[in-house]
C-alpha cells in the first residue's frame, strides 16, 4: 500500500506545532499558571449570536472552555490555562475548523491590559524557543516585527480609519460584523501586532462594561498579519446583569431559528463568588499558521475533517 503522501508532507509543519505548543505551555509554567482539564461536553454553553454548538447525546461539545475554568476561578484557583479542542457547528474555511484546539488562560484580580502584557510575552516567548530570535515573521506574505510595545487601536478608531463609517452607524444598521470583516480586519496586525480594544457593549456578552465609557466593554482582539488570533476580556461578575445578557443572546438566537441552550444555571450561581478576573481564548492553530508562514489552517493540522 502507498504512502498517504499529503500526510507524510505535513511532518515539518506538525513538528513546529508541536515545539510551539511545547514552549507555550512551559511559559505558563514558569509564570506560575495550573494547567487544567475541563470536560469537552457540557449541559448548557453560552449563548452567543454567532457561533453554535453541536449536540452531543442531549448536551453539547463545548464551544470553548470558558465557563467550566471560570468556575474554577470562583473556587479559589487564581491563575489557570487548558490546551483543549473545540467545536463550532459550519465552520469551515482557510482560517476555520469545526473542531479545533483553543488555548485559554485565566487570571484572578486582573484585567484586560495584564492579557494583552501577557499575549506580548508568550508570543515573543514561543517565538524565540522555536528558533525565530529576530522578532521578525513573515505572515501571508508580509513581514510582522514582534518588537514591543504591540499598536493599541480601539475599535472605534479602527472604523475611523479604515471604514466610511462610524461605529455606532455600523451597530445601527446591522452591519458591524459586515464591514469588520471586510474593510477593517485585513488592515490590522500590518507591521507589527495590534490589539483592537473597546469592543461595544453589544459585542462584549461575557466582558465587563469599560467604568469611564459604558458604551464599550473592556474587550480585545488580536490581530498578526490581518489574522485574529485571540480574544480576550475583563470578566463581568454581576450574575444578574449576566443573566440578563445571557436572555437577550438567547432571544436573538431562537429569533434566527437556531438551537435553543438550556440555562447555565450553575455558572451563574458561582459567579458571584468569582473575584475581579480577566480570561482569553487564542487559537493554537492559527497561532501555527502565523508563526511558521503558512498560507491555510489545512497546513498545520494532522487531518482535516475531509479526510476522516
Amino acid at each position: 500500500m502507498s504512502a498517504n503522501w499529503t500526510l507524510a508532507r505535513r511532518r515539518p509543519a506538525l513538528e513546529a506545532r508541536a515545539r510551539i505548543i511545547q514552549a507555550a505551555r512551559q511559559h505558563f509554567i514558569q509564570e506560575g499558571f495550573l494547567e487544567v482539564e475541563t470536560p469537552l461536553r457540557i449541559p448548557a454553553p453560552a449563548p452567543e449570536s454567532h457561533i453554535d454548538a453541536i449536540p452531543s447525546d442531549g448536551w453539547f461539545l463545548h464551544t470553548s472552555p470558558e465557563l467550566c475554568m471560570k468556575r474554577l476561578l470562583a473556587a479559589g484557583y487564581e491563575r489557570i490555562f487548558q490546551f483543549c479542542h473545540c467545536w463550532r457547528a459550519s465552520e469551515r474555511g482557510n482560517r476555520h475548523l469545526p473542531e479545533f484546539t483553543m488555548l485559554e488562560w485565566y487570571r484572578a484580580n486582573a484585567d484586560y491590559d495584564d492579557l494583552m502584557t501577557d499575549c506580548e510575552n508568550l508570543l515573543t516567548a514561543v517565538a524565540a524557543a522555536c528558533g525565530d530570535r529576530s522578532a521578525t515573521i513573515m505572515v501571508q506574505g508580509k513581514e510582522v516585527r514582534l518588537d514591543l510595545p504591540w499598536q493599541r487601536l480601539t475599535v472605534r478608531e479602527a472604523f475611523a480609519r479604515f471604514s466610511g463609517v462610524t461605529m455606532e452607524e455600523a451597530l445601527a444598521a446591522d452591519r458591524f460584523d459586515e464591514v469588520m470583516v471586510e474593510a477593517i480586519e485585513p488592515m490590522l496586525g500590518i507591521g507589527q501586532p495590534t490589539f483592537l480594544c473597546d469592543y461595544p457593549a453589544e459585542r462584549g456578552a461575557l466582558a465587563r462594561l469599560k467604568p469611564d465609557d459604558p458604551s464599550v466593554a473592556e474587550r480585545f482582539e488580536l490581530y498578526i498579519g490581518g489574522i485574529e488570533l485571540a480574544n480576550g476580556f475583563s470578566e463581568l461578575t454581576d450574575a444578574r446583569e449576566q443573566a440578563q445578557r445571557f436572555e437577550q443572546e438567547e432571544r436573538y438566537r431562537r429569533s434566527q431559528g437556531r438551537t435553543p441552550y438550556p440555562e447555565a444555571s450553575k455558572f451563574l450561581e458561582e459567579l458571584p463568588a468569582m473575584p475581579p478576573s480577566a480570561g482569553i481564548a487564542l487559537g493554537v492553530d492559527r497561532l501555527v499558521m502565523v508563526l511558521i508562514g503558512a498560507k491555510s489552517i489545512d497546513e498545520v493540522v494532522a487531518f482535516t475533517p475531509e479526510e476522516l
